[in-house]
């Protein structure tokens, strides 16, 4: 197996990157960005846990329910899940976080990195509501780097296209799957319909 070690050896397999795409990082939130983010109802937040290794957790809402405090500041409130809450663990050790942001029927996506820290401060809960409830906490990421990223990905993948959507009947319920992952009886055998009921219950 040939594998490559250094940045060297990587570095010979490319060419050189574009002045576009070489430039395209910017350090603040400008107008592009905002309204971009401001539209978005689907986020994947990046963070590192105390072993070092990345975690990937996803963050949905309402177009806008990530709120563009200022060019440097966003907040992303928390949802009601199943109080793993592994990201807000990994951001008190390690506050370094990614963001990868979408918005349904745009190719492109938005990239950031920056800083995150956790805060109850009522204000700051007040501007993130979900329309139900105010949320328990935000986390306010300070925005080190932003920029789009070209739509290339989304249609390879065909994400937004109708006709590549999956059926998920290809899969038992998540029920049933995290009773037969876990191995154990008593974990209830819910349908995948039975499954939904319950997520809207509790959104």
């Amino acid at each position: 197996m040939s594998q490559i070690n250094t940045l060297n050896e990587l570095a010979a397999l490319y060419p050189e990157p574009s002045t576009r795409a070489r430039n395209k990082v910017q350090y603040q939130i400008d107008s592009f960005t905002k309204t971009f983010i401001e539209h978005s109802h689907f986020a994947l937040l990046a963070t590192t846990d105390s072993e070092n290794f990345t975690d990937i957790s996803p963050r949905g809402g309402e177009p806008g329910f990530i709120n563009v405090l200022d060019s440097h500041t966003l907040l992303i409130p928390d949802s009601s899940g199943n109080n793993r809450i592994d990201s807000f663990k990994n951001i008190i050790n390690n506050p370094h976080v990614g963001l990868l942001l979408m918005v349904n029927g745009i190719d492109e996506v938005v990239r950031l990195k920056g800083s995150a820290t956790l805060h109850i401060d009522e204000e700051l809960k007040a501007l993130c509501p979900d329309g139900k409830k105010a949320p328990k906490l935000v986390v306010k990421i300070d925005v080190k780097t932003v920029y789009f990223h070209c739509a290339k990905a989304i249609m390879r993948g065909k994400l937004w296209q109708e006709d590549h959507r999956v059926e998920r009947s290809i899969l038992p319920s998540f029920a049933q799957i995290m009773k037969t992952q876990q191995n154990n009886p008593e974990l209830t055998s819910a349908t995948q319909e039975e499954m939904i009921k319950y997520y809207n219950s509790t959104l």
